[in-house]
């Protein structure tokens, strides 16, 4: 395992334990690049509702007007960055906290203005300035805000953002972490799965309510040379010297264990 990316949604940020820390401590042993892209969805919502900024959500991604994008901006490369940075280094993890602006890390365009606002995808990845900060160790902590090159800046999913930097760095996996250990099927976690079999329990109801949008962006990142995600939990130890804990899904065909 070379190179993980981890995706860490704002729900889940609150309610990392000790143990997260201490796998990521271990992959950090044995040699991996790591780099965070973290969410940030709950803070957003309890900022703009106390600033009583109004917003809607089109298509389940938040509509972003120029008042939405600046206080968007200011929760995840503020509060929330700095805060995930910060506990990191608790745990004696260097980290250095980002957003996609510096220096056009996550280079965006428009979804569609009109229906959207400033809402963007990933258009590239500067590759070489993750490289640069791992070669320092250091785990960098990014902000799912990206950058046009007239500097108009946008507001990225951050799953879609995650799954950009794992396609340009060529990650060997992409880690969804979440509240759960993985997905559970009769109370047991399963280890392995295929895109296939995971939209047979979609389907059947082993996965259902809060795990359904998860396990989807997972599966849409699953393109091009990423072969393998996995969901992990962000409660207790997601890698050991046995391995990763969590559910692995592949590509290609086959049943689930």
């Amino acid at each position: 395992m070379n190179t993980v990316v981890i995706k860490c949604g704002g729900s889940i940020l609150n309610e990392l334990s000790p143990s997260f820390f201490a796998s990521l401590r271990e992959l950090k042993e044995k040699k991996a690049n790591i780099v965070i892209v973290h969410g940030g969805g709950p803070e957003i919502g309890e900022m703009l509702q106390n600033l009583q900024v109004s917003f809607e959500f089109v298509n389940g991604l938040r509509k972003t007007t120029a008042e939405v994008l600046e206080i968007v901006e200011m929760v995840l490369c503020g509060k929330v960055n700095k805060k995930l940075v910060a506990m990191l280094q608790t745990h004696q993890l260097r980290a250095v906290g980002l957003s996609g602006v510096d220096d056009y890390l996550l280079e965006a365009k428009p979804i569609d203005l009109e229906q959207l606002g400033y809402v963007g995808e990933v258009k590239k990845v500067n590759e070489a300035l993750l490289q640069k900060l791992w070669s320092d160790g250091y785990i960098p902590v990014v902000a799912p805000i990206g950058m046009d090159e007239n500097g108009q800046k946008y507001n990225i999913n951050a799953d879609a953002a995650a799954a950009a930097v794992a396609k340009a760095v060529r990650a060997d996996q992409l880690l969804f972490v979440t509240d759960v250990p993985g997905i559970l099927r009769e109370g047991e976690v399963v280890k392995e799965a295929t895109v296939e079999t995971v939209q047979e329990m979609m389907k059947d109801g082993t996965i259902y309510g809060g795990m359904i949008p998860k396990v989807q962006a997972a599966l849409e990142s699953l393109v091009d040379s990423l072969e393998e995600v996995a969901i992990v939990s962000g409660k207790t130890t997601f890698y050991s010297i046995h391995g990763l804990h969590g559910t692995k899904i592949k590509k290609g065909v086959g049943v689930y264990k």
